[in-house]
């Protein structure tokens, strides 16, 4: 898997962010098991609870052209560190992604990055295997 591909398209995504309240931008690029990559962005709401982030928006966008399965994502943010999804993303992996399989890849620049699984991020996750 080439993680400096995905992180890149991760960077091209974060150049769409809406971030006018915070300024913090975000961008993501999901990579499907078939090879196909979705990219994300944050997108700022002025009542702030529709707001969604990056990681969500590229899964809602691979979801609703009838994906299903996934292999990684790469997230990077604006500040140089490694910025973690947060708890709602998680649990938006959780639904379609193996967790011992699903690689998230934390990048603070193009060339520096951690990679952790879904398992990692998200232990004793609540999932369809729960109902």
């Amino acid at each position: 898997m080439n993680f400096e591909k995905l992180i890149e398209e991760a960077y091209e995504a974060k150049k769409q962010s809406y971030a006018p309240y915070s300024g913090f931008h975000v961008g993501a690029a999901l990579l499907a098991l078939d090879g196909e990559i979705y990219r994300g962005c944050n997108i700022e709401n002025a009542a702030y609870s529709p707001t969604n982030c990056a990681e969500r928006t590229a899964f809602f966008k691979a979801v609703s052209e009838g994906k299903r399965e996934f292999a990684a994502i790469a997230i990077v943010g604006d500040k140089r560190e490694f910025l973690a999804p947060c708890g709602v993303c998680r649990q938006v992996m959780s639904e379609f992604c193996d967790a011992k399989q699903f690689k998230i890849i934390l990048a603070s620049s193009k060339t520096e990055y951690e990679i952790y699984t879904l398992e990692e991020l998200l232990p004793q996750s609540f999932s369809k295997d729960n109902l």
